[in-house]
């Protein structure tokens, strides 16, 4: 018998495929033959697909294509708390379309990524509830905040509708507390001319002290941020515990807050959303949620077994 896992690797490969596809669609000739088909075997089974048939489908009027099984955990809450990341270097259109197959599939909040993925996770996620959230000034923050504005304005104009920006840290650290808030204005200002757009304040907490914290957090929240974020995930430190509750205390209960940085588990979710996190930044979300998924089983499971005593 063919393995479950094994059809959702073909289902999750070709699917890949389908998206990039899709993707390429408005950059393909009119007069372009579209023949490409993708086969994946496994075990016995193969899958075929051929991209201009796809795109006929899509063209005559479909809005979904079914590509066949999946498994997609009960926990929508939890998901739908989670930006699924991806921010390294070196990731190709292959991994983003995979991020963006994984959001699609599990319910995620957004997909964050690097700007110039952003054209490419908003063609492939038009249609669905899925945010595009993107990075500016990133990880450093040390870029002025003319470059940064247009670094967003320009991923807001390819499709990102939520920026992550690294506020300025040495102009905290120096208590320059005006250039800090111009740094914040400039960008939200190209969020709120764009739209509703939400701006989310990296304050890179683990090189800040516990008054930088609050001095960061205070500027943004009346720069007109809509989140305070704890980290970038390439400085000292992550999201802690202590910095959630910190955060929380200093911008109040109505402002977002994003934990972000070394987020592994589903015990390192909880902990961050019940010290005041409203949203989680991590690239372990699909283990996050598998781990969820798990543990209401066991509970169920430890259910039963208490009522058949």
């Amino acid at each position: 018998m063919i393995k479950v896992e094994t059809v959702e690797r073909i289902v999750e490969t070709v699917t890949r495929q389908v998206l990039l596809a899709l993707a390429d669609e408005e950059r393909r000739a009119p007069n372009t033959p579209a023949d490409r088909c993708v086969r994946e075997c496994a075990e016995g089974l193969c899958v075929q697909v051929c991209m201009d048939r796809v795109g006929q489908i899509v063209s005559a009027g479909a809005e979904r294509i079914s590509a066949g099984l999946g498994a997609v955990p009960a926990d929508r809450q939890l998901a739908e708390m989670i930006d699924h990341t991806l921010l390294k270097p070196d990731a190709t259109p292959d991994q983003i379309a995979q991020l963006c197959f994984e959001a699609r599939k599990f319910g995620f909040a957004s997909v964050c990524i690097n700007s110039a993925h952003v054209k490419l996770a908003a063609d492939l996620l038009k249609g669905s509830p899925v945010k595009v959230c993107t990075v500016v000034g990133f990880p450093l923050g040390a870029t002025p905040p003319e470059v940064k504005a247009y670094e967003a304005q320009k991923a807001i104009d390819e499709g990102a509708t939520e920026v992550d920006m690294v506020i300025n840290i040495g102009a905290i650290k120096a208590r320059d507390y005006e250039t800090a808030a111009r740094d914040v204005r400039a960008v939200a200002r190209a969020c709120r001319a764009s739209g509703m757009v939400l701006l989310k304040v990296i304050i890179e907490a683990a090189l800040l002290t516990d008054e930088e914290k609050v001095a960061a957090c205070l500027i943004a929240k009346a720069a007109g941020a809509d989140f305070v974020k704890t980290s970038t995930g390439f400085g000292p430190g992550g999201a802690t515990v202590a910095d959630v509750q910190l955060m929380r205390r200093v911008v109040g209960p109505k402002m977002g807050v994003k934990a972000a940085g070394g987020i592994r588990t589903l015990a390192d979710a909880e902990g961050l959303v019940a010290a005041g996190a409203t949203r989680i930044g991590a690239s372990a979300g699909v283990k996050i949620l598998q781990e969820a998924a798990g543990a209401k089983s066991a509970l169920k499971s430890g259910g039963r077994e208490v009522l058949n005593e």
